[in-house]
């Protein structure tokens, strides 16, 4: 497994993200929680996967409890990053949060503490200065957000005192937002970017198509409307291609594209033992200068309605898919 260091922290480049870990969201059942997680973690640690992330939000502190059970006894082994979701995010709450959060985990101190999103109506001072106490504390190792601006994340860096090692966001092929500002500034700071849903929940995958869409918690992403899965079909010719050319599957070469990005690791989520094999192998995957030129070029030609512009569409999707259970229930009914 291919290592990232920065600010004196070594990471695996590829890590495992457990939003899925218990969280009835995404559908995947009891056994996948109580049996498939944990063998998840066993292998990805044996591939030599370091970096672990959770939250306590995640299937409400249910994802943390079965990350901690699964490492346990290869804890020297993990790099554990969890999450404070930032309601009411000062002392002493935020002191019992974090002690919660390490319980879940069966761990004395967490590698990475993290808040969740900028909190709108709180400032970050106070929220970085109670984190600041458990870091003094020795129950904190790093400090980290997520889905924060560059100037937020400089903000709370000043207001911390010391380096906010990483910031997690979305990033992949077709979420290149980081690139601007952030991504930069990690480089020449010495800091992480951790990208979450780096394949795109799955679409970058190549799994999916207009005439086969997802349910579940993707059904509200702007980028399954079917118009916006019809657009990136340059995007995955492009992957397609690239995959051919190294033996490889699409998923790998997205992984891959990020991945040589300086200061980037990737977090994806894995529904089995093979999946994590696979994103785990994305990291020995070394793509030329000219393949990383040809995806960027089909991304940059992928313009999909996001945002705003999206809802309509997504009110329009979640209409249809109503209609087509209840027609399907009216059906059952007449039999």
């Amino acid at each position: 497994m291919r290592q990232v260091n920065v600010a004196g922290v070594r990471l695996s480049a590829v890590g495992l993200g457990t939003w899925q870990f218990g969280a009835g969201e995404w559908g995947y059942g009891t056994r996948y929680a109580e049996e498939v997680a944990p063998a998840i973690v066993h292998r990805s640690l044996e591939l030599g996967v370091t970096l672990f992330d959770t939250a306590e939000i995640y299937a409400f502190g249910r994802s943390e409890r079965i990350l901690g059970a699964a490492l346990a006894g290869r804890r020297d082994d993990a790099f554990v990053a969890t999450k404070l979701f930032p309601v009411l995010p000062v002392d002493p709450v935020l002191s019992r949060r974090a002690a919660g959060s390490l319980r879940r985990l069966g761990v004395d101190a967490v590698d990475l503490y993290q808040v969740h999103w900028p909190n709108p109506v709180v400032p970050i001072a106070p929220t970085m200065s109670a984190i600041g106490r458990l870091v003094d504390r020795g129950i904190v190792r790093h400090v980290g957000v997520s889905n924060f601006s560059l100037a937020q994340w400089q903000a709370a860096e000043a207001a911390l005192g010391r380096p906010v090692l990483s910031n997690q966001v979305k990033f992949s092929l077709i979420d290149r937002g980081p690139e601007h500002g952030l991504l930069p500034w990690a480089q020449a700071n010495d800091r992480l970017v951790i990208a979450y849903s780096p394949l795109s929940q799955g679409l970058l995958s190549g799994r999916y198509d207009v005439d086969h869409l997802p349910g579940g918690v993707r059904a509200g992403n702007a980028a399954f409307l079917p118009e916006n899965v019809a657009l990136l079909s340059p995007v995955l010719g492009t992957l397609g291609e690239v995959a051919a050319a190294h033996g490889a599957t699409s998923a790998q070469v997205a992984l891959a594209w990020l991945l040589r990005r300086p200061n980037v690791v990737v977090i994806p989520g894995a529904s089995s033992v093979a999946q994590a094999e696979a994103n785990a192998a994305a990291a020995d995957l070394e793509l030329t200068d000219d393949e990383d030129a040809a995806l960027t070029a089909a991304s940059d030609g992928f313009h999909p309605t996001r945002g705003a512009a999206a809802v309509p569409a997504l009110a329009r999707v979640r209409l249809e898919r109503l209609a087509e259970r209840v027609r399907g229930v009216a059906e059952a009914l007449r039999r």
